[in-house]
């Protein structure tokens, strides 16, 4: 028993481990979140599938083994001290129990033994009578007892764990385990079409027990399922094919789902019925023992048209269009490409709440809000901060860029412009792997509401020929009427600030790198000025340079204008906000890792349905098993045992008889000696004191 509870103890641990984690998740995900060497570590102790490793089967095996046997040592006798009502008793045993009574009763032994037994009848007791010879004549023993079922609640309980691990084993991974052992099957590590992988990695629809995935894509039929396994994965063939009609998604108001369905045909493959069924959350599918499951959703392969946008060479825009899960090779500049359509989202709900403004609003302007700050953290079921403001932000794609090499980048880049801050942009994310969150470039949009007037501006910085147009534009404007040697020294300065800015001065090689790719933007600016400005001078310095580089860029915004054939922008709030953006995004973007982005356009939506489906023989078990500990814990806890004895001797001198009386209870409480008092007054019909 105390091998079993060492178990018990040692799979209730594993199981919480089991909850916490994550189970069956991407590797990139575990390496991310615990580093690599933890992440091996964790592996090793099989950590990511604790539920199917072979340590905690053999637990539950070993558990069952043990609780079995100990079910079997011990019923027998239970069961047989459940029938017994122990009526041979002797009498100075009694006198020995601390709930005892004595008494002498007018009436026969016999009449007082049969009127003791029907009042204990009458009180839902069963009751024996036992007569017995004495030296002064015939005595009689009552025996009685109620609540003797409690101990088959040990029965019970011991036996519902028995239960509940069996099918808990039975539901495993034990039968695709034995399958793969002894019947050749093995574990496909490669990847390609499903109707290409080998036999020796498909599992028969007969197997009776699996929990697997599977997506259908709107209009398409499938009926293999995908069971993950460690290193790989095995396809479960259903005994019928799943038809997708149609996909359902309703939302919220702030575009958060609020509902999941599919219409599904179901293609039985024995009879060929056709069987129209609908899926939904919490309310799954059934068919030929099989449990079909809505379990998420996906992209099934949407069309996405895209906009190429080169970014700083002014190149012409190109459209490009694609499948989900496609590919197309670029050529540009002697460089080959291959663009990856990897993701299609139609609906992206962001929580606001999370920008700087609104985590300096909430705060009460001022940092850290001690008040706020505890109410964050409360559980009250209405928060007075601390609130999600959810958004949707419109539709999103997702692509990657793949170098000859092989080396690739993920990209995520919105449709529709996002205001943040007080400022719309359009909001560009880029990866370098999947185990890192996307970092955006913010770019402003333009009096179009589009990306095109930044894209001009970039453009233009990156023409030696434009900056210097802007130069001269922007001294002949500043310094109409001064002297010529201070226009002079205006000119060379906005000069420097925009070849700085736009990464392409003389002097840039010479300027401290701090481990950065590209030295343009305001780090080329700052990097100047900390090798040419003492330090006590660059505040100073910092605030003119950086006047003179926003001047000499608003002209340079105004000669792209020019050039593409468009009216001045209007000096006002809206295009003063636009250009102070603009210079932070500038700035950035010469950080952006690849020469063009792509912009989504128009597309064409393609749902699919990602079910789970699962054979569980060991379900109805389970829940059997559940019942029998529910009806064990009830009978242990709440039913008690009780036992009363009244032995019955003459007197000898023919007076009457000599009554002792003792109870017994399996629990030490109160109600006992209410019990025993009640019972002492109606069975001995007088209350004596009971000896305690």
């Amino acid at each position: 028993m105390r091998f079993a509870i060492a178990l018990l103890t040692i799979i209730s641990i594993a199981s919480v481990i089991g909850t916490v984690i994550l189970q069956n998740e991407d590797i990139n995900s575990y390496i991310n979140q615990f580093g690599p060497f933890w992440y091996r570590v964790f592996e090793v102790m099989g950590l990511y599938t604790v539920f199917s490793a072979w340590w905690f089967a053999l637990m539950l095996a070993f558990l069952v083994l043990s609780t079995t046997l100990c079910v079997l040592r011990t019923s027998p006798k239970m069961l047989a001290d459940i029938r017994q009502f122990k009526e041979n008793i002797r009498e100075q045993s009694l006198k020995a129990f601390p709930l005892r009574a004595q008494a002498v009763l007018a009436e026969g032994s016999e009449a007082a033994a049969q009127r003791i037994g029907q009042t204990l009848l009458a009180s839902g007791w069963k009751v024996r009578l036992q007569s017995r010879e004495t030296p002064t004549g015939k005595g009689w023993m009552v025996a009685a007892k109620a609540g003797a079922w409690n101990k088959l609640g040990y029965i019970l309980t011991h036996s519902a764990i028995v239960v509940i691990c069996a099918g808990a084993l039975l539901d495993g991974r034990l039968m695709v385990q034995m399958q793969t052992l002894f019947l050749g099957k093995t574990v496909f590590e490669g990847g390609g079409l499903i109707s290409e992988v080998p036999d020796e990695h498909r599992l028969s629809d007969w197997n009776p027990s699996f929990r697997g995935s599977i997506l259908v894509t709107e209009g398409a039929v499938t009926g293999t399922a995908i069971l993950p396994q460690p290193g790989g994965v095995l396809l479960q063939e259903l005994p019928f094919r799943i038809e997708l009609l149609d996909f359902i998604v309703e939302y919220h108001a702030n575009g958060q789902p609020k509902l999941f369905a599919s219409e599904i045909l179901i293609h039985d493959l024995y009879t060929g019925e056709v069987i129209p069924k609908r899926v939904m959350v919490n309310h799954p599918a059934y068919h030929r023992g099989v449990t079909i499951f809505q379990a998420s959703y996906d992209d099934g392969g949407s069309l996405v048209r895209l906009r190429g946008l080169a970014m700083g060479d002014g190149a012409a825009p190109f459209d490009i269009s694609g499948r989900i899960g496609q590919s197309t090779t670029l050529t540009r500049g002697g460089e080959t490409f291959t663009l990856e359509f990897t993701d299609f989202n139609l609906y992206n709900v962001e929580n606001f709440t999370n920008t700087p403004g609104a985590m300096a609003a909430q705060a009460g302007g001022g940092g850290f809000n001690l008040g706020n700050e505890i109410q964050r953290r409360l559980g009250s079921a209405h928060r007075t901060v601390g609130e999600f403001d959810l958004r949707n932000v419109g539709p999103s794609v997702t692509y990657k860029l793949r170098d000859a090499a092989g080396q690739a980048r993920e990209f995520h880049n919105f449709m529709l412009p996002v205001e943040l801050d007080g400022q719309r942009v359009f909001v560009l994310g880029v990866r370098e792997t999947q185990a890192e969150d996307f970092r955006y470039l913010r770019i402003p949009v333009d009096d179009q509401d589009q990306v095109d007037g930044f894209l001009r501006l970039r453009a233009a910085l990156a023409d030696p020929a434009m900056r210097s147009e802007a130069v001269r534009r922007y001294v002949a404007e500043a310094a109409a009427g001064q002297r010529p040697e201070l226009q002079q020294a205006l000119t060379m300065s906005a000069q420097r600030a925009l070849d700085l800015f736009a990464g392409q001065d003389p002097e840039i090689a010479n300027l401290p790198q701090r481990d950065m790719p590209v030295l343009a933007g305001l780090q080329a600016v700052s990097a100047f000025m900390e090798v040419n400005v003492p330090e006590a001078e660059r505040e100073r310095a910092g605030d003119v340079l950086l006047r003179i580089l926003n001047g000499g860029l608003f002209e340079l915004y105004q000669l792209s204008r020019e050039q593409a054939g468009l009216a001045p922008a209007p000096r006002n709030e809206r295009t003063a906000a636009f250009m102070t953006q603009s210079v932070l995004s500038l700035s950035d973007s010469f950080f952006y890792p690849a020469p063009l982005t792509f912009m989504m356009s128009d597309f064409e939506q393609v749902e699919a349905s990602v079910f789970q489906v699962a054979r569980a023989p060991g379900r109805n078990i389970v829940y059997f098993g559940c019942l029998l500990l529910t009806l064990g814990m009830i009978a242990m806890l709440y039913v008690r045992e009780r036992r009363v004895w009244v032995w019955l001797a003459p007197k000898p001198d023919g007076d009457g008889v000599d009554a002792t009386m003792a109870m017994s209870s399996n629990r030490k409480i109160s109600d006992n000696d209410r019990d025993f008092v009640l019972l002492r007054q109606h069975l001995l019909l007088q209350p004596p004191k009971a000896n305690a």
